[in-house]
């Protein structure tokens, strides 16, 4: 039997040991907020301990765990124009997504919220706006557009 999601998943919990999506991601938006940090994918001891940093810095429950409240707090939205490492997370995010085959990625991380990086996020909005009309198509990343990539939506 297939189960339909009628709401919005909600952020994931990711801890230490933790590897691949959404560890990137979360590695990304530290070094956004100023950690020194490898973007390898692996919640190591030194990621866990930038999140600790981070949630003592944002007043947040100190666990070393990226649960919805660190989530929320971590974020920031990004259009076009935004430069960095939030941006890079949204790039590496349709990379993850990309299923043409093709031998050239479908964005480059590069850091550059450009129009290719702004359509591939429309598009992404646009395949979950008819299921959660919540998901504005509006080419930023805003909470619930983070929501949707972390959480591992529309993913392969």
């Amino acid at each position: 039997m297939t189960t339909l999601l009628t709401t919005l998943p909600s952020w994931p919990r990711v801890r230490r040991g933790a590897n691949g999506h959404p560890v990137q991601t979360l590695q990304h938006l530290l070094r956004h907020r100023g950690h020194e940090l490898a973007v390898d994918g692996v919640l190591g001891p030194r990621t866990e301990g930038a999140v600790r940093a981070f949630q003592d810095t944002a007043g947040l429950d100190v666990d070393g765990v990226a649960g919805s409240a660190t989530w929320a707090a971590l974020v920031v939205v990004v259009r076009r124009g935004s430069v960095g490492e939030a941006v890079r997370a949204v790039q590496r995010e349709a990379i993850a997504r990309d299923l043409s085959g093709g031998p050239d990625p479908v964005l480059d991380v590069d850091g550059q919220f450009d129009p290719r990086t702004e359509a591939w996020v429309r598009g992404f909005q646009g395949a979950l706006h008819a299921g959660f009309p919540e998901v504005a198509v509006d080419g930023v990343v805003g909470p619930v557009t983070w929501r949707c990539l972390v959480s591992g939506m529309l993913s392969h």
